[in-house]
């Protein structure tokens, strides 16, 4: 298998469903394991110890609540970005991340040629979304 980076990323008590959102706007199968199932028991025995969403496209995003009796820490430093050329696809999951979220930069062509996108989905979570554009007139130049 070859190496690969996956973003985690960890919430306070709704990764079960940020992962059904993501699952819904990605597709795939979607694995969850509760802190229940590994022997915690009482209060957010329920939340979730670890979750994989296995997408068509061949993304791997992972998540966790954050565990009982740790602090949770929101953070700004980590933006999940989703680039390619199959227009179709990323302005699909661009929809689907943007309901229910808020667009800081509109999904439009730019200045380099390509669109490109910013939003943070209704989870907190920032994405970028780039669509390759067609730089043939730009070699040629």
């Amino acid at each position: 298998m070859a190496t690969r980076l996956n973003p985690y990323i960890s919430f306070k008590d709704d990764a079960r469903a940020a992962m059904e959102f993501y699952q819904s706007v990605f597709g795939g199968e979607l694995n969850v394991s509760t802190f229940g199932e590994y022997g915690q028991s009482g209060p957010g025995s329920d939340g979730v110890m670890h979750a994989q969403l296995e997408t068509p496209s061949g993304y791997t995003i992972m998540a966790s609540d954050t565990p009982p009796g740790m602090t949770h820490q929101e953070g700004s430093s980590i933006t999940v970005s989703l680039s390619g050329d199959d227009r179709d696809e990323l302005r699909r999951y661009w929809e689907g991340l943007a309901d229910g979220g808020t667009v800081s930069t509109p999904l439009e062509k730019q200045m380099w040629g390509d669109e490109f996108g910013q939003l943070t989905d209704r989870f907190g979570i920032g994405w970028l979304v780039n669509i390759a554009g067609d730089h043939s007139a730009d070699a040629a130049g």
